[in-house]
């Protein structure tokens, strides 16, 4: 599949005839998919009468449908300022919010109100209201996200609620028949009917961990956080992007494998956020030319290219240069894979793995590690900036990450970029805005957030903090002087 045909960027909102519609250019959206454990011992029945194979279709939805919902979403936006706007002595009049309304979908996994979804239909939302598959409404609260899988849990008050079935997504299969439901384009409890055409996909750009579930299974616009659904009616995917060059299906569609969903549910719910395991080493694919380099048998496998100090890999005793090609047995086909198959693993968990090290086969025992704490990036620039009159108190900054750049579409791969502003705070009143890029603090340069929280943390609440900030392609200074 060549990316330069695929268009997949953040979904976006508009109204039209006064009807709320999701209009996606990223199409994230939500689809069901059938585990190959839900045709285990059935492929002959369903190869050989047709009839079969259709009863147990409906048979399937119904057992789902119930436990599909329809999530609606309200986010504040605020426009950028154009030069129409523009007053006395080049000061320019900051536009006001506005709401802006999403739609996507969601699956009832307990009775007491429990669901998950996909973080990007729920984020930052200041409102969610839930449609259930008998049309009853419920108000909304979002329990807790997770950006780096972009699943999300949101709770109803109610109980004795249907609920849908996990399936073991690990027993998937190219070729297995799955439901898609969910409720795009704003019509619920739709069900379409595919194969898995791809599993294991990678580098799609919608997450920071990504293990897809690829389905032609038709998938829209508003099945964002749906089901994937197996023949057994188990729900193997939550449904997350697809790949179009218009905004609408093209029968290449992504979920997020059930098993990686229902563990990150259960981390947020229990602990409010996910906890992962951690390599501490940087790995890179496999290409032609270094498997040659690397004297590999096959084109497969992680390389190591750093290893952090204290970290598992270091303790594990892996090198600059190792190249993982198992793990637990299992074979390693790129860095991603093993990046997945390490963050999933509990926290202390002792696992083998197979290397390949100048030429020769080399075996680790490997000690998974908690994966660091996520830096705390809200209402403040760094952890020395705890007062709320610092210069850069009440500002979100994030690392520009290939899937970052690509959502927020940033024309820069380096720096840090604003991701929202707390309204009222002294970094908004001085223009700062979100989606900015900054490449200087103090004029010095910024190459990463570990670079701008060493040269935040020192600031005090009466200093100036000058950005360089790269916007839309023009760079401009900022300066914000504190109180």
């Amino acid at each position: 599949m060549n990316s330069e045909h695929l268009n997949i960027k953040q979904s976006h909102r508009v109204r039209h005839s006064g009807i709320i519609k999701t209009i996606a250019t990223w199409c994230l959206v939500g689809s069901l998919a059938v585990p190959a454990s839900g045709l285990a011992g059935t492929n002959l029945v369903l190869a050989a009468n047709g009839h079969d194979l259709q009863s147990q279709v409906k048979a399937s939805a119904s057992k789902v449908i119930p436990a599909v919902v329809s999530i609606a979403s309200t986010v504040m936006v605020r426009d950028q300022a154009f030069s129409d706007d523009a007053l006395p002595f080049g000061l320019f009049k900051e536009p006001p919010t506005r709401r802006q309304y999403g739609q996507g979908s969601g699956v009832i996994v307990s009775p007491d109100g429990y669901i998950v979804t996909n973080n990007h239909v729920v984020a930052d939302a200041v409102d969610v209201e839930v449609i259930l598959a008998d049309r009853r409404q419920y108000k909304g609260k979002v329990v807790a996200t997770d950006p780096k899988t972009d699943v999300a849990v949101v709770k109803i008050q109610a109980t004795n609620l249907p609920t849908a079935v996990w399936g073991d997504s690990s027993n998937l299969a190219v070729g297995d028949f799955v439901l898609a439901i969910g409720n795009p384009l704003g019509l619920s409890r739709t069900v379409t009917f595919g194969i898995v055409s791809a599993v294991g996909r990678a580098d799609v750009g919608v997450a920071d961990f990504e293990d897809f579930i690829q389905t032609d299974a038709p998938i829209n616009p508003g099945n964002s956080g749906g089901a994937l659904v197996n023949i057994n009616g188990e729900v193997v995917g939550i449904n997350t992007a697809i790949a179009s060059p218009t905004g609408g299906s093209v029968g290449v569609g992504f979920a997020i494998p059930s098993n990686m969903a229902r563990a990150a549910m259960q981390s947020l719910i229990k602990t409010g956020r996910v906890v992962r395991g951690f390599l501490g080493a940087s790995t890179q694919d496999v290409s032609p030319s270094l498997g040659k380099i690397f004297r590999l048998p096959d084109v497969k496998g992680a390389i190591v290219t750093d290893v952090q100090a204290k970290g598992s890999a270091e303790r594990a005793g892996l090198k600059r240069g190792d190249v993982v090609v198992r793990f637990d047995g299992r074979d390693v086909m790129d860095s991603g894979q093993l990046r997945n198959l390490v963050a999933q693993s509990p926290i202390g968990s002792k696992h083998r793995l197979d290397l390949v090290r100048d030429g020769k086969a080399y075996q680790a025992e490997l000690t998974v590690q908690e994966a660091p704490r996520e830096r705390a990036k809200k209402s403040q620039a760094a952890s020395a900036a705890a007062s709320t009159a610092h210069p850069l108190s009440g500002v979100v900054f994030d690392d520009v990450t290939p899937p970052l750049a690509r959502q927020m579409d940033l024309s820069v791969n380096s720096g840090v970029v604003v991701t929202d502003i707390e309204e009222g705070s002294l970094a908004e009143s001085s223009g700062l805005q979100p989606g900015d890029v900054v490449l200087e603090l103090n004029r010095q340069p910024v190459n990463n957030f570990t670079t701008f929280q060493r040269l935040a943390d020192p600031l005090k609440p009466t200093d100036l903090a000058l950005l360089l900030v790269n916007r839309q392609g023009n760079v401009i200074y900022i300066p914000i002087q504190g109180e």
